[in-house]
């Protein structure tokens, strides 16, 4: 409370105006406001500068102008109403106001210092003029005051003691003077509750609270910082008001807590560690604010699981789950990046988690095959070496499509074993016969490994093909490009040279086999370029190397162990 008394003679004369035994009260300004003095209150009003006036004395008397006290440099007063620290005027002028409220207060001599007055400074017989803010007002009974003004539609966990919360606060005096702002900082107040870290009042206040909710908290000096202040910004006294946001909130014996928001009715499979997963997420702090995504980078984070490649709490929450599920994963800071935190994610921050799981695997994982057609005559199984025509459709373990030779309209076409294709999928055409379907899965170290096929295949993939075999040409023994159907002739250098020169040419060897084949007494490796294939066979024979063949350099498979041809 602020206020100046001012002694005039006029006022002194103009006191017989005055009924004998009441005060005259002029409210300039009186603030709506549910909380009003009272007997028995303690308030704090804007102390008059007494070391002033004894100082200002000798000179009001030289020059006959009138005694008047400004306010005091920062310092309030502070008293109890009712209890006789003060005239008993000034007690029945107080009853009654609020906070903010200002009032101009006129008391008699007789509810002030009466005929004798104070010796040098109130004259005797002086009315007393006050002009009196109420900055502050509390009770030695009050207790916290708690007043929520918004609160989360869900509230799944309130703050209880020894949690540790991270909050903003605005701290303000009763009359709305600010006095601390952690806004101001841009960093929140981080603290245990209960255990004496805060203030009393503080400490009473938070109790209760839900992450998102909205307090203001009012607490009276004697839970604050009571008589002495903080020897700062707050003075002795003081009731502070805090308008808090609570953002985060967990305790030290916290584990992970996993929502499951949707697993799929089929799942065969749950990882475990060891695994290798790739997922999207959406990550954010317990109060809704975004910290990362893989969305926003349009890629999936694969890593491997249980192994340490990830923070621990989501190393413990990725395990269970199954391919196509989305859970949410709360992790509390010791489980998470702890009291330092990392890059845009504060100390202390519980950090949740929205993931959605598009596939595993197992380093050690093999091809999965699944027939899921066979017919019933079945006895021509495919091999290596065998030329296949079959239709897929490609797809990753989510379901999203890749490619299909069905909108190609044509077969994919490959000679089983010769690398035409991934490991995996030559391993999932294997025994099987023409008119089969198969679901073949495929992980990535039998597939497109860690990096993928650029904008098609992503990196680390399990990949799934459905596949119908159409046609199976059986393939020549291994080693061979070209064999007999027929007893080879003892004369075949000869046949081969038609013109007898003693010299083959390349000419005259590609007639021949081209013509062996046609007539089914040979056969040429299926699913390879004839011609080249007929050029390596004549320069395995012309072992000089100059460009015909004879009679010498002549020689079959069986005898020799060097070359793939006759």
């Amino acid at each position: 409370m602020q206020y100046s008394t001012i002694i005039t003679k006029e006022w002194r004369k103009s006191a017989g105006t005055i009924p004998r035994g009441k005060v005259r009260v002029k409210k300039e300004e009186e603030p709506e406001r549910p909380r009003t003095g009272h007997r028995g209150g303690m308030i704090t009003w804007d102390k008059a500068r007494i070391r002033d006036i004894s100082r200002t004395r000798e000179r009001e008397r030289k020059t006959g102008f009138p005694l008047s006290v400004g306010y005091d440099r920062g310092s309030t007063f502070n008293v109890f109403v009712g209890k006789g620290q003060l005239i008993a005027g000034m007690d029945q002028a107080l009853v009654g106001m609020c906070v903010n409220e200002r009032r101009f207060v006129k008391i008699p001599p007789q509810l002030a210092y009466g005929e004798e007055g104070v010796p040098d400074v109130v004259p005797p017989n002086a009315v007393l003029h006050f002009d009196v803010l109420l900055t502050d007002l509390w009770n030695s009974e009050d207790q916290v005051q708690v007043h929520t003004y918004f609160r989360p539609p869900t509230c799944s966990r309130t703050i209880q003691v020894s949690d540790f919360v991270r909050y903003h606060y605005n701290g303000t005096f009763l009359d709305g003077t600010l006095f601390d702002s952690s806004h101001n900082r841009m960093k929140t107040y981080d603290t245990y509750v209960g255990i004496g870290w805060l203030i009393p009042g503080m400490d009473r206040g938070l109790l209760g609270m839900c992450v998102g909710e909205k307090r203001l908290i009012t607490i009276p000096p004697f839970l604050a910082y009571g008589e002495d202040g903080d020897g700062k910004d707050i003075p002795d006294q003081a009731s502070l008001v805090f308008d808090v946001p609570l953002l985060d909130l967990h305790n030290p014996k916290d584990g992970i807590a996993v929502e499951h928001v949707f697993v799929p009715q089929d799942c065969e499979r749950q990882s475990r560690p060891g695994d290798f997963l790739r997922y999207h997420y959406n990550a954010s702090l317990l109060d809704g604010t975004v910290f990362d995504s893989s969305y926003s980078r349009n890629r999936t984070f694969d890593t491997y699981i249980g192994q340490g490649y990830v923070i621990a709490g989501m190393d413990e929450g990725l395990l269970g789950v199954c391919v196509g599920e989305r859970r949410r994963i709360t992790i509390p800071p010791h489980l998470g990046y702890g009291e330092e935190g990392r890059g845009n994610i504060p100390g202390s921050a519980v950090l949740v988690f929205d993931i959605h799981i598009i596939d595993f695997h197992n380093p050690s994982d093999s091809v999965n095959i699944t027939s899921r057609y066979r017919p019933t005559n079945c006895s021509v199984l495919s091999k290596k070496g065998d030329y296949l025509k079959y239709h897929y459709n490609a797809s990753l373990l989510d379901g999203t499509r890749l490619d299909s030779t069905l909108n190609l309209g044509k077969t994919y076409n490959i000679v089983l074993g010769s690398g035409q294709v991934v490991l995996g999928m030559d391993m999932g055409l294997r025994d099987m016969c023409v008119g089969e379907k198969r679901t073949v899965v495929i992980p990535p170290h039998l597939g497109y490994g860690e990096a993928g096929v650029a904008g098609e295949v992503p990196g680390s993939a399990v990949l799934v093909f459905d596949i119908e075999l159409l046609d199976l040409v059986s393939g020549l023994p291994e080693g061979y490009m070209f064999v007999w159907n027929e007893e080879v002739s003892p004369n075949l250098f000869e046949e081969i040279d038609r013109n007898g020169d003693g010299e083959v040419l390349l000419e005259e060897f590609s007639e021949y086999i081209h013509a062996q084949v046609v007539t089914g007494k040979g056969k040429l490796a299926p699913g390879f370029d004839a011609e080249m294939i007929v050029k390596n066979m004549f320069t395995n024979q012309d072992r000089n190397g100059d460009g015909k063949v004879t009679a010498e350099e002549f020689k079959l498979k069986d005898q020799e162990t060097r070359h793939d041809e006759l």
